[in-house]
């Protein structure tokens, strides 16, 4: 018997080395089948796969719950350092941010650059060769804020323009952000990537010294503003140009005003076309000789016109000092039916406009409020048809609350009402009784159709209520009710006025003013917003559903900007820039235009270059600008020689033709 067993027969028990194969190996081995477990039957098999079945739920349903629980803690921990930063590091996070955000703003305050598509280098300073020399002159240094934009570089060769930039550290994409911490950058050429073309051409014109000057200016001590991006200015005309009877008061002044501003060169001016003044005395009986003769003269100037349809009256605190109340006809009507007004929980009425309560109630003479809005837009639009043929109508605000704002009557000073106080709610006329009790009943308790008994007065403060202190009753199921239904009545109540605004100025940009109600704003309730309509406690965002509305509609949103800062021991927790980095964000995210309008008369040097901040934010990564800037002047300009410096200063920064310099 031949006991000589092929090699090949013999199993190898030992691990092979990758490198050094077995001599003796078959290099095509063929292993017999092995056999397959038996599987089990009958009750045997019933039994393990319902045991197994078992089993694995309940292990998902528990690790489910561990995982709602890692969650909800990695949330809370997320919500506090957002918060953190916002408050603290002034971190232009966005309103829904997510890490990325975050690590993209901690990477560019480290001085990092932070792309669009994730990619992240450090700008280093040019290599101290001729050609990097040749190309920038004496400026040798590439402001990391402020990059050469490509527009600048389109007379360059590609070669000179490979020359001129900073070398850019490269990342491996594949490292995991936790591994940031250990990385060793090394600079890699960029050339081949980017360019490959490699004509030549005389370096002296790759860029110009006055496009650099504007695109490289960065100082210790200032900021620069030369060569930013332009911003239209308008300025605001006194609503006292035109009096009660719609007649032009003074045509001479008007052109010798019109003149200086033209000398400044502003873009155009902002007229309000007041309700009071075009329908004062029989309804549906329009007069619009006076604006027709204003608008003519600003025609002759070449100024761009935007026009605000004013539907609030005017209590005579802009310039002019003039009072224009409603139209007359409908003051009549509040006579015998007060409850077209406005209505505190005391019963006082307020005239500054409608109550959102008749938006469709047929109480002026046959007509909804939503309908006499659209017949006096609708006028207009017909009456100045020729001067929207011509461009010169550029914009038009539609009014929809107190002083033309998107905003509750909260906070009337007619009413007694000081700043910093938390205003009342203006919700018991019986027409918004009526909605609320509706809508109290669909919920399921109609005990809830009430205003809240315990939410202070015009001037209370919000520790001083049951309603709006730390943890009051605005976080309640009552209160988050309520609050809902008194901020949808806002949002329908804009709704319904832009749908027929569209109708009438179709084509044209209509523009929706936002206001800045900004005391109180680092309390956990928010009370003044959430009276005066915007429910903006710190668990809710009181803007995105109305921007999400006006994105409908196609609106530019006008933002209130303050231009002051809140001093450290202000009683009011006020934050102006909280706010204002709130509603800005928020409306950008929603992709909105923005234009801005001051709240006060008059600045000084240091509150207008605020404005201008406000309006170019500097570090903004998406280069966000207002599409306009709405400026309120003190009075008439020809009488105030010591504004007309500052006003040239301000407009000239806002159109990117000066650098500002500021001390440190």
């Amino acid at each position: 018997m031949n006991n000589h067993i092929p090699h090949h027969s013999i199993p190898n028990t030992q691990d092979p080395d990758p490198q050094f194969p077995n001599p003796n190996e078959d290099p095509n081995p063929n292993p017999p089948p092995q056999p397959q477990p038996r599987r089990p039957r009958g009750f045997a098999a019933t039994n393990t796969a319902a045991g197994a079945t078992n089993k694995s739920r309940k292990e998902r349903e528990k690790e489910k719950e561990r995982t709602k629980l890692r969650e909800r803690h990695r949330r809370a921990i997320t919500s506090r350092m957002l918060a953190g930063l916002r408050q603290y590091g002034n971190f232009p996070l966005p309103v829904r941010a997510d890490m990325n955000d975050v690590l993209a703003a901690l990477a560019r305050q480290a001085g990092w650059t932070v792309e669009a598509d994730g990619t992240t280098y450090r700008q280093s300073p040019p290599l101290p060769n001729n050609n990097a020399a040749s190309c920038l002159g004496p400026y040798q240094v590439l402001s990391v804020e402020s990059p050469v934009s490509g527009s600048s570089l389109r007379n360059c060769s590609t070669r000179a323009s490979v020359d001129c930039q900073p070398s850019v550290p490269r990342i491996n994409e594949s490292l995991s952000p936790a591994s940031f911490d250990s990385i060793v950058v090394t600079e890699s050429d960029t050339k081949a990537d980017k360019f490959t073309s490699t004509s030549t051409m005389n370096s002296t014109e790759c860029l110009e010294a006055s496009r650099l000057m504007q695109e490289l200016h960065s100082g210790e001590h200032g900021i620069g503003l030369s060569g930013t991006q332009y911003v239209p200015v308008f300025v605001m005309l006194s609503s006292g140009l035109i009096n009660n009877f719609c007649q032009l008061m003074d045509p001479d002044s008007v052109k010798q005003e019109l003149q200086q501003l033209k000398s400044l060169k502003i873009d155009g001016v902002v007229v309000n076309c007041w309700w009071g003044i075009v329908e004062s005395w029989v309804p549906q009986k329009y007069e619009w000789s006076g604006y027709r003769e204003l608008f003519n003269i600003i025609r002759d100037f070449k100024l761009k016109l935007q026009v605000v349809m004013a539907f609030h009256e005017n209590g005579g605190s802009d310039t002019s000092g003039m009072f224009i109340s409603l139209p007359q006809w409908v003051l009549e009507i509040g006579k015998d039916n007060q409850d077209i007004f406005f209505t505190d929980r005391q019963g006082r009425r307020t005239t500054e406009c409608l109550s959102w309560g008749i938006d469709k109630e047929r109480v002026l003479r046959g007509r909804t409020a939503i309908e006499v809005y659209f017949d006096m837009m609708r006028s207009f639009r017909t009456e100045f048809d020729d001067l929207f043929a011509d461009g010169l109508i550029s914009a038009v605000e539609i009014g929809l609350g107190a002083s033309g704002e998107l905003k509750y009557p909260s906070f009337s000073e007619r009413m007694g009402w000081r700043y910093p106080g938390i205003g009342e709610f203006q919700c018991y006329d019986k027409y918004s009784m009526q909605n609320l009790r509706k809508a109290a009943t669909s919920r399921g308790h109609s005990f809830w159709a009430k205003g809240p008994d315990n939410a202070g007065y015009y001037n209370s403060k919000p520790h001083e209520t049951g309603f709006f202190c730390e943890r009051g009753d605005y976080d309640s199921y009552y209160g988050r009710f309520f609050l809902h239904w008194y901020r949808q009545v806002l949002i329908n109540h804009a709704d319904n006025v832009l749908s027929l605004a569209t109708l009438a100025f179709e084509g044209v940009q209509m523009v929706v003013k936002i206001p800045a109600i900004y005391w109180w704003y680092r309390t956990s309730s928010h009370a003044a917003e959430v009276t005066a309509g915007y429910y903006n406690p710190t668990n809710q965002d009181g803007y995105s559903p109305v921007f999400e509305v006006l994105k409908r509609h196609s609106v530019t949103v006008k933002f209130i900007c303050s231009g002051f800062q809140v001093p450290e021991t202000d009683d009011a927790l006020a934050d102006p820039d909280g706010l204002s980095w709130q509603i800005l964000n928020s409306a950008w995210d929603k992709t909105l235009p923005v234009a801005g309008q001051n709240a006060f008369p008059c600045y000084d040097r240091e509150g207008l270059m605020r404005l201008v901040e406000t309006a170019k934010p500097k570090n903004d990564p998406d280069h966000h600008r207002f599409s306009f800037f709405a400026f309120q002047q003190p009075s008439p300009l020809v009488q105030s020689a010591i504004c007309i410096s500052e006003l040239d200063y301000f407009i000239k920064s806002m159109h990117g033709e000066i650098i500002i310099t500021m001390e440190s």
